[in-house]
């Protein structure tokens, strides 16, 4: 088998296309490389979705442990306590225990029967506790930076009138997110990393439909040789983080294109007159 027919083969075998059965033989690092590639397209899913839902999460925690009432406050304070108190692949494993608890028939609801199966899947059960973890390691990043906001930008949001909802939209959250992004940018690299360990908790891979590490391990156990598949994984999360500081660093700038330092001096031409 060429390498291009591996790749026609095996790179969207995570995703239940191509072949069925994992190489048996051979093992070089055309296969390696393509079917730890394809299981990259679940560590992007995980990430991906995880990342864009627990923005929005972590935002209203942070509002809410800065707010002032008891109601708001003490909830999203012990919401993020355990969350980044406990150790993520422990709530993987604890998180799987419990679905698997829940009557596999459904719950019926006011009349309708809720299915409760698909909460075992990975994508899922595991995208549901990566979501929560990252909104609660984004909240404290937030709150910390709501709290950051110079006191001089509300005193001018104030002296101009802006007040409520239009000085939190016009004033705070911007200045939230320009303190708070390159801080929040290492949350995201963490979290695309910490989508290894879904397939290494509880949640199994349904017909050997794993990420880049699940494949890493297979290749490892066959050949005895940790030393290639590793590597290969360790690559493509380095090409992976490279995407993520390129994409996070353009949003940065665009939260700050109105500092003086980001802002690009005008072109002016001065030509040397002769006397």
């Amino acid at each position: 088998m060429t390498c291009w027919e591996t790749f026609q083969a095996y790179a969207l075998r995570s995703l239940g296309y191509g072949e069925r059965l994992l190489p048996r033989e051979g093992y070089d690092l055309c296969q390696q490389f393509t079917l730890i590639g394809s299981g990259l397209i679940w560590n992007v899913y995980f990430g991906a979705v995880a990342l864009a839902c627990g923005f929005f999460l972590a935002n209203a925690l942070a509002l809410a442990k800065a707010s002032h009432s008891v109601w708001a406050r003490k909830p999203a304070e012990w919401f993020i306590f355990v969350f980044r108190g406990s150790p993520l692949f422990i709530q993987f494993f604890l998180a799987y225990e419990l679905l698997v608890l829940l009557p596999r028939a459904g719950i019926n609801v006011f009349g309708l029967t809720v299915e409760t199966a698909w909460t075992t899947k990975a994508w899922a059960g595991a995208l549901f506790v990566l979501f929560l973890n990252t909104a609660a390691y984004s909240a404290e990043i937030f709150y910390g930076a709501l709290k950051s906001i110079p006191k001089g930008d509300l005193e001018a949001a104030d002296a101009y009138g802006i007040s409520g909802w239009h000085k939190f939209r016009r004033v705070e959250w911007p200045t939230m997110l320009r303190l708070a992004w390159p801080a929040y940018t290492n949350e995201a690299i963490f979290l695309f990393h910490a989508t290894t360990l879904v397939f290494f908790s509880g949640f199994p891979a349904f017909q050997q439909r794993g990420d880049a590490l699940y494949y890493a391990n297979y290749f490892a156990d066959k050949t005895f040789n940790p030393f290639v598949p590793y590597p290969i994984v360790a690559f493509y999360f380095i090409c992976l983080t490279l995407l993520l500081t390129w994409a996070f660093g353009v949003m940065n700038r665009r939260l700050n294109r109105h500092l003086p330092s980001n802002m690009r001096p005008k072109i002016r031409l001065r030509p040397q007159l002769i006397r």
